[in-house]
C-alpha cells in the first residue's frame, strides 16, 4: 500500500487533540481547585460572623462586670465595627474569588469546544484516510482482477493454439 500523502496532517491533528485534552483536564481541575477555595472562604466568612458574635458578647459580659461606663461601650462599639470591617474585607474577597470560579467554568467551557473542535478535525482527516485506503484497495483488486483476466486469456490462448496444431 503506498504511503497515505496526509499523515503527517493526521499526527498533527492527533497532537492537537491530546493537547486540547489535557488543557480541558487541567481546565476541569483548575475550576474544582477555585471552588473548593470558594466553599472555603465562604465557611470561614460564616465562622468569623459566629466568632464576632461571641466576642461582642464577651465584651459586653467583661465590660459589665467591670462596670466600663460610657467609655467602655464605646470600645466595644469600636471593636465590634472594626470586626464588622474585617468580615466586609473578607466578604469582598469572597466575591472576588466567585469571580475566579466564573472565569474558570468559562474556560472549562472553552477548553471543551476547543476539545471538540480538535476531535471533528481529527475525525474529518481519518475519515479521508479511509476513503483512501477503500479506493487504494479497489484499484489493487481491479489490478490483480486485471491480471487474472490477463493469465486467464494468456491460457486459453495457448490452448486453442495447443488444440490447433
Amino acid at each position: 500500500m503506498p504511503p497515505y500523502r496526509l499523515e503527517a496532517l493526521l499526527d498533527i491533528r492527533t497532537k492537537a487533540e491530546d493537547a486540547a485534552k489535557d488543557a480541558f483536564s487541567a481546565a476541569i481541575k483548575e475550576a474544582e481547585r477555585e471552588k473548593k477555595q470558594l466553599a472555603t472562604m465562604i465557611q470561614q466568612l460564616e465562622l468569623m460572623k459566629v466568632e464576632r458574635k461571641a466576642k461582642v458578647q464577651a465584651f459586653l459580659e467583661e465590660m459589665t462586670r467591670k462596670g466600663g461606663g460610657i467609655s467602655g461601650f464605646q470600645q466595644m462599639g469600636r471593636f465590634e465595627q472594626r470586626l464588622k470591617d474585617e468580615e466586609a474585607q473578607f466578604s469582598l474577597e469572597v466575591e472576588r474569588q466567585k469571580e475566579l470560579v466564573d472565569q474558570a467554568e468559562k474556560m472549562v467551557e472553552q477548553r471543551r469546544a476547543e476539545m471538540a473542535e480538535a476531535a471533528k478535525e481529527k475525525k474529518a482527516i481519518e475519515k479521508n484516510k479511509e476513503a483512501w485506503a477503500k479506493q487504494v484497495r479497489a484499484e489493487r483488486m481491479t489490478k490483480e482482477e486485471m491480471n487474472q483476466e490477463e493469465i486467464g486469456n494468456a491460457l486459453h490462448l495457448r490452448r486453442t493454439r495447443e488444440q490447433k496444431s
